[in-house]
């Protein structure tokens, strides 16, 4: 593939990061069984909040730079863009899973009017078929609220009510403190099991929306950062190697954490990594995405060969690695092929799958999205195609 030179290599190193993660957790629990590929087996459920971090920081990226420029946002223009980006791909996933349920896998999914309302993952109970598509429905939802707010903000200060960037910034604590409260409540309910599975951790903490929104607001600030306050953003680009750092060291402790004390056996789920593992989990990945912005930052800045295409592809693999894993798996067991061979057909297939509903479906979707719906803003001229690095969606 050529590579793009208005594409980060930086972002593009931590989406593939994250599909990698993904996919070495799912393959643990639903093929292999065991801790294939070591503790990354067991912690790899974080590469949805790199997701989410990185989600949070591109779609605000985009309507902040906007909002700098005094261009107005327009929600049904954001909102056609984000259905022609996401919509075709979930959809013909979904028909799969309709269409062939017990050859995908999993135990009765929840109504098919949850899937397309993007409410599927409140209540979600784990094992259902399709339910790795919960994040999928948090980004949704995040994608819905976050331009309805900032447009909201624009019609008050038309208005003539006074509102700074102090409010924003106070306005992204409060969320992040709301969904620290949400989880010590729901903890002591929910963190130490007692029907032994945990379904209901999974069901009210781990797949909620109000435990993991949170999650998306570090993304938010590095934008907000980047937008409306240039010089400590400049001077902060400057230091890009610094950032590199502290952003691993950060990664590697929270990672740490997470292996040691996030769930603790027949005791449950631990009260500080639910509490305030996430939240610190994504501000921690926050500081690499700023790093990865930098251009000083010369580690992140390296073009690591296949990142890019994984990256392109890391929505339609998401989407369809689960269920073509666990398909494959079947289809192998009686051949009696080794674990290792196993693994590489796996995971090609996987990756193939992902390029090729990325090449026929969603790059077609989205070349039409940017000649009917140019721009997310109602008086911005038209403009040539944003720049793959930076009109991407995580799942």
């Amino acid at each position: 593939m050529t590579t793009s030179p208005s594409r980060n290599p930086g972002l593009d190193t931590l989406r593939a990061s994250a599909i990698v993660l993904v996919f070495m957790y799912h393959y643990a629990i639903f093929v292999s069984g065991t801790a294939t590929f070591g503790w990354f087996s067991d912690i790899g459920w974080a590469g949805v909040d790199l997701f989410f971090v990185l989600s949070g920081y591109l779609i605000a990226n985009q309507l902040f730079a906007g909002m700098a420029r005094g261009q107005t946002l327009s929600l049904p223009r954001f909102y056609a863009r984000r259905a022609f980006r996401t919509l075709p791909v979930f959809w013909l996933v979904l028909a799969a899973f309709v269409l062939f349920p017990a050859a995908l896998g999993g135990r009765t999914p929840p109504p098919w009017w949850r899937f397309l309302t993007f409410t599927q993952n409140l209540g979600l109970q784990p094992g259902t078929a399709f339910s790795h598509a919960w994040s999928l429905c948090v980004e949704e939802q995040f994608y819905l609220v976050l331009p309805a707010i900032l447009a909201a903000g624009a019609w008050l200060a038309r208005g003539r009510v006074t509102l700074t960037r102090a409010h924003g910034w106070m306005l992204m604590a409060a969320l992040v403190a709301l969904g620290i409260a949400a989880r010590c409540v729901l903890w002591r309910r929910y963190g130490q099991p007692a029907d032994g599975r945990g379904d209901g951790y999974m069901a009210w903490i781990y797949y909620s929306t109000l435990c993991r929104f949170d999650e998306f607001i570090p993304g938010v600030a590095v934008a907000m950062l980047k937008n409306f306050h240039r010089p400590a953003w400049d001077r902060l680009m400057a230091r890009g190697g610094l950032l590199s750092a502290i952003g691993a060291a950060a990664v590697v402790v929270m990672m740490t954490l997470a292996y040691r004390f996030y769930y603790l056996g027949g005791a449950g789920w631990g009260f500080f990594m639910t509490a305030f593992g996430y939240s610190l989990i994504a501000c921690a990945f926050a500081v690499l995405v700023m790093a990865a912005l930098s251009p000083s930052a010369r580690l992140l800045r390296w073009r690591i060969p296949g990142a890019q295409s994984l990256a392109l592809w890391s929505y339609s693999t998401y989407l369809s690695h689960k269920p073509l894993a666990y398909f494959l798996a079947r289809q192998l067991e009686p051949m009696g092929v080794s674990g290792g061979t196993r693994l590489a057909i796996i995971a090609v297939a996987c990756a193939a799958a992902g390029g090729l509903l990325y090449k026929l479906v969603e790059a077609p979707f989205m070349a039409l999205r940017d000649r009917r719906v140019p721009s997310n803003f109602g008086d911005a001229a038209r403009p040539a195609a944003l720049p793959a690095a930076v009109d991407a969606v995580s799942p």
